[in-house]
């Protein structure tokens, strides 16, 4: 397009015969007061502040994602309380009858809960170190047992898996997505994160036994009792996932390194394989026989007072 001449410029300039004036017979768009223009001026600036109101939310939601939910907050919560009143034995001066409590029971539970979530936290917090931002705001990065995107194989399986057979066992990772991980050797250190997870558990619980019981002597504290079998569940946990089973962290360790495409072709196999390792812990020779075995570990790791059959009599009540 050619460039207007300096008259052109002049007439597209003038304002037309039906431009509006006000009472003063001032254009509209020039009114002394200045009106008109503080008007059309506002709207950039209307439209900054709702830009930066909208970077605002962002970055707080951007924030809140990797936070950790109430709900696990809440858990901690239940857990200490329900700890700190199996120690005291308040509900033996509430209702007067020690013959079955409750309170261990819950502190069993929400406990375990409490290491399922950090162990598939384990599992996702490193997946997004390595560039798996799929997992971003959802219940494995925020802590929240109850938004898992697997609810039954992350949470429910497990549950009943302590309360059925009082074992240890985690439920397979199936919602991690390898091809967002790259490097073999990543994919396996994201396997094995749940696996270290619980032994971090296990440690911390066997570390605040050893301080809070000598280890030459037993203890019937419920509290202390639940914390034994809290460890054993850790460490049992972290036992089993070691097996190279569909399904477990172990295979999930050695699954980037098979031949061809065998280790994704065997993933939906492992909510099968967690399953049939279940089957064979809660047959009654070997269900009997592990607690023994976790229990020579812990006397060989100097904690004989760790006794594991009180903490499950603590815990399935209704068996004993």
């Amino acid at each position: 397009m050619s460039t207007p001449e300096p008259a052109d410029r002049d007439e597209a300039a003038a304002p037309g015969p039906g431009a509006a004036e006000d009472a003063a017979g001032h254009p509209e768009e020039a009114r002394p007061d200045g009106g008109e223009q503080h008007a059309a001026g506002s709207e950039p600036d209307s439209a900054a502040e709702r830009g930066e109101g909208a970077v605002g939310q962002d970055s707080a939601r951007s924030a809140a994602d990797l936070l950790p939910s109430p709900v696990f907050v809440l858990l901690l919560g239940i857990t200490a309380l329900a700890g700190w009143l199996s120690w005291t034995r308040a509900e033996v001066d509430w209702t007067g009858d020690d013959s079955t409590v409750y309170l261990p029971f819950v502190f069993i539970l929400t406990g375990w809960v409490v290491s399922l979530t950090l162990h598939e936290y384990g599992h996702a917090a490193l997946a997004y170190r390595f560039g798996d931002r799929s997992l971003r705001g959802s219940g494995y990065l925020r802590l929240n047992p109850f938004r898992f995107r697997e609810l039954f194989a992350g949470l429910l399986m497990p549950v009943a898996f302590l309360l059925l057979g009082g074992i240890g066992l985690t439920g397979p990772a199936t919602y991690l997505d390898p091809s967002a991980v790259p490097g073999k050797a990543r994919r396996s250190l994201v396997a094995a994160a749940g696996i270290a997870a619980n032994l971090v558990l296990a440690g911390a619980a066997a570390a605040a036994l050893i301080a809070l019981v000598p280890a030459d002597m037993f203890t019937d504290n419920w509290m202390l009792g639940g914390l034994m079998y809290l460890c054993y569940l850790n460490l049992t946990a972290a036992v089993l996932n070691v097996l190279p089973v569909p399904g477990l962290d172990g295979f999930g360790v050695i699954a980037p390194h098979l031949p061809g495409d065998w280790g994704e072709r065997m993933r939906p196999w492992g909510l099968f394989g967690v399953i049939a390792v279940f089957a064979v812990l809660w047959l009654p020779q070997v269900n009997v026989e592990v607690p023994r075995v976790m229990t020579r570990v812990f006397a060989g790791l100097g904690m004989p007072q760790i006794d594991v059959g009180f903490g499950e009599v603590l815990l399935r009540f209704w068996v004993s």
